[in-house]
């Protein structure tokens, strides 16, 4: 019995090997090696620096993965270690596309399904960690729960990857070589002398996260900030860190939907950064309709958010990120983001893709929550640790790509036909303080 098991072991290894070396033969430069989970490898071509190793644990994984075939699966197998990566996990995501996209003879095809009948068996299925989310998609109280699901992990796992002030968006990089605390505050900068705020000035922050930019407008543009969110952990943090910075009466937070608003008055100047992507494309119209009415006559408005790449189809599956990272979330592309935002009433004066400033940005949060893996896990445990690092390496490859886009839009309220702006952008550029 134990001889006949370990014959039966060594075909399935056999075969896994061969299956995968049909699947990857003319992918070149192949910088990665394969160790299954006998450890067997198979090394990386000659002369390459191995990038990373992919570890297949599960004997069924590669049946399962061909079965099932479908992103959210393949997810699920890493973050249930069916599967691991060893090194740089953004380099698997090139070879992904390489299988995605690839065309296969009709004899090759023949050869991948013998070969297939031979692999170990499937791997069953597993428990996802999930969640269910109640009512109608992008009503209040569904939003509210979608964001409580992501923002509300812990402030302590956030703090381990984020910067000093807690902000959970793209940075703003003058060289590649810029540390993150320093490219945040420059974006927080950027984003002040875009909107050209001035003392005394009343400024919305629709969906400020931890407060970081709230903050930094209040403390050194001398505006009279407000931020709204619906997280209440980062309610609590960002009330803490406005007292610890002697900013009480200055700036506020509120728990509070962008739908509530309008008994608040009107502002000066208002900024939302990476909150519409949970808006929803139904939602947009809404959306900017709030934010035109909130808004002085003359005043402006910076949306800033991810967009879907407006050549990329939309899929009809959800993705990774739909299932485990963003419930409910939606990428809309800029051309539809604008056309939304002229029909509110708003007058379009800027728009600025920043998605190379995104690649940056997140290769310094995925280096910082691997290199502070130990405390995630502790913090938030081993699936949830997964599901983010394999999240952030999927979103910078998306954005390298160009299926992803970072936009900062500048929107103005004119009044009769005077936008109240200066001739050129020069004073964006100037050094920051």
């Amino acid at each position: 019995m134990a001889e006949r098991a370990h014959i039966r072991q060594e075909q399935g290894t056999q075969a896994t090997l061969s299956f995968l070396r049909e699947l990857l033969g003319d992918y070149h430069p192949r910088d990665f090696a394969v160790e299954l989970w006998d450890g067997t490898r198979w090394e990386p071509e000659r002369s390459q620096f191995c990038r990373f190793t992919w570890k297949i644990n599960n004997p069924g994984f590669l049946r399962s993965a061909v079965k099932s075939a479908n992103e959210v699966s393949f997810g699920e197998a890493y973050i249930y270690n069916d599967f691991d990566i060893e090194g740089d996990i953004q380099a698997i995501f090139p070879v992904a596309d390489y299988l995605l996209n690839r065309h296969w003879s009709f004899r090759q095809k023949l050869y991948l399904g013998n070969l297939l009948r031979r692999l170990p068996g499937d791997l069953g299925e597993h428990t996802a960690p999930g969640f269910e989310l109640q009512g109608q998609v992008h009503s209040p109280r569904r939003d509210r729960e979608a964001v409580t699901y992501h923002y509300d992990v812990s402030n302590n796992f956030y703090a381990l990857w984020l910067d000093e002030n807690m902000v959970y968006s793209c940075a703003y990089f003058q060289t590649p070589q810029d540390e993150l605390d320093a490219a945040q505050e420059q974006k927080l900068d950027y984003i002040c002398r875009k909107l050209r705020l001035k003392p005394g000035e009343s400024l919305l922050d629709i969906g400020c996260g931890w407060g970081g930019l709230i903050v930094h407008a209040a403390r050194d543009y001398g505006v009279l900030a407000k931020g709204i969110t619906l997280s209440e952990r980062q309610l609590d943090f960002a009330r803490q860190r406005i007292r610890q910075e002697g900013l009480t009466g200055k700036c506020e937070v509120e728990l509070r939907d962008y739908r509530e608003l309008e008994r608040f008055g009107e502002y000066d100047k208002l900024v939302s950064v990476g909150m519409v992507e949970h808006v929803g494309r139904a939602r947009l119209p809404e959306y900017f309709e709030k934010a035109f009415r909130l808004l002085k006559p003359g005043g402006t408005f910076l949306n800033h958010g991810i967009g879907r790449a407006g050549n990329r189809e939309i899929s009809e599956e959800p993705s990774f990120t739909d299932a485990y990272v963003f419930p409910d979330g939606e990428l809309v592309p800029i051309a539809k983001m604008l056309d939304v935002a002229e029909h509110a009433g708003f007058e379009v004066r800027g728009v600025e893709n920043l998605r190379e400033h995104y690649v940056l940005t997140i290769a310094h949060w995925l280096r910082r929550l691997e290199a502070n893996a130990a405390n995630a896990r502790e913090i938030v445990g081993e699936i949830r640790y997964r599901i983010w690092r394999l999240y952030l390496a999927g979103s910078a490859h998306f954005f390298r790509t160009g299926k992803l886009d970072l936009y900062q839009s500048l929107l103005v309220k004119s009044e009769d036909g005077k936008s109240g702006l200066p001739l050129t952008c020069a004073d964006w550029y100037e050094p920051a303080k």
